[in-house]
């Protein structure tokens, strides 16, 4: 067994859970006080984070296991949770790419962070290339619909 702390907070205007139009939201994530500001040194040098949250509304009861349809939509295939990205996974962690604006004292500046406010950020990691897919990315036909109005 073992436990993660949460090292910061998302602070925004979104307060409830939506699917879709995160591209254009502005967070500011800060890092709580029992850090040192030196963790952040130099991560402005970088254009993008990766950033690892907690769904922390999710109640257990709504984990799922197995195989669903994404969103509940008939129209498209039931697939394993982890052929997925939706929120009701059994850990509950997220994962966004990010774009870093600024970067002030312990408070971190981004755009496209699809997480509510209030949400715990449980780690953040620079995006390099050389840890970028380097082939083609493949995926179903049914991802590009699901997630044409996501970034919006």
């Amino acid at each position: 067994m073992f436990s993660i702390q949460a090292i910061g907070t998302v602070l925004n205007k979104r307060k409830e859970v939506e699917d879709d139009f995160w591209g254009e939201v502005i967070s500011v994530i800060e890092i709580t006080q029992n850090l040192d500001e030196s963790c952040l040194d130099e991560i402005d040098t970088f254009s993008h984070l990766e950033i690892l949250y907690m769904f922390h509304l999710v109640e257990d009861k709504k984990i799922q296991y197995g195989s669903r349809h994404p969103r509940n939509n008939q129209d498209w295939p039931e697939v394993g949770i982890f052929a997925q990205r939706g929120k009701n996974r059994p850990n509950k962690i997220g994962a966004t790419i990010v774009t870093l604006i600024k970067k002030e004292g312990k408070k971190l500046y981004v755009k496209g962070l699809d997480a509510i406010d209030g949400t715990p950020i449980i780690d953040i990691k620079p995006v390099m290339k050389e840890f970028l897919p380097s082939e083609e990315i493949k995926q179903p036909p049914w991802v590009s619909e699901l997630m044409k109005d996501y970034w919006k």
